[in-house]
């Protein structure tokens, strides 16, 4: 794994693989932003029209998929953290981006349930989505601290499990569109060293 700066992408494949690879992904995607990250495994492979013994060939476990649908967002998501990193309030950054994070959780029902599951299992695939975004998040968090509008005793870690228990809340909350946004100011204002936090 390389740094939070770059994230790390798959070898190269042999064109058929390629084209196996990109048509799983295509209806992984639409599967899980159907029916969650639960989807069926089978209904996938057939959609891509596939057996599912080249879904496992390619991903060999439901967490190898979803970190591979994932990771288009996680690398918007690290872009973002790094022009974050020159913006005039470091803790309004932060919170920008740990909003954008609730906002790309919610695109899959049980991606952030998947996510709070892969921050605390380094052997999961999802980690390779989870060690890059602690890497962002960390630095952001730094820059707060060190203008001292975040506690010194807040870690990216925990900040980063909030925020995936803030989106599974929101995805399980469907007819309030707005606890997100309440739930993470509420976390707000008990990180930040002012009553404020954005």
């Amino acid at each position: 794994m390389t740094s939070g700066t770059e994230y790390e992408r798959p070898r190269p494949m042999r064109a058929d693989a390629r084209r196996n690879y990109e048509r799983l992904l295509v209806q992984a995607r639409a599967a899980f932003a159907e029916h969650g990250t639960g989807a069926s495994l089978e209904d996938v492979a057939r959609g891509a029209g596939v057996g599912i013994g080249t879904l496992y060939r390619h991903f060999p476990n439901r967490y190898a998929l979803v970190s591979a649908v994932f990771e288009e967002a996680v690398r918007d998501l690290l872009a973002r953290s790094r022009a974050l990193l020159d913006a005039p309030q470091p803790c309004a950054a932060l919170v920008t981006w740990l909003r954008e994070i609730i906002t790309h959780a919610g695109e899959y029902r049980g991606l952030s349930r998947a996510l709070m599951t892969a921050s605390q299992d380094e052997s999961s695939a999802l980690s390779r989505c989870s060690t890059p975004m602690r890497e962002a998040g960390q630095a952001l968090l730094h820059r707060a601290q060190q203008a001292g509008a975040v506690r010194q005793d807040v870690s990216i870690s925990d900040l980063l499990q909030l925020t995936n228990a803030i989106a599974l809340a929101a995805e399980e909350t469907p007819s309030d569109p707005d606890l997100a946004d309440r739930l993470l100011r509420l976390t707000l204002r008990g990180i930040t060293s002012s009553p404020s936090g954005d």
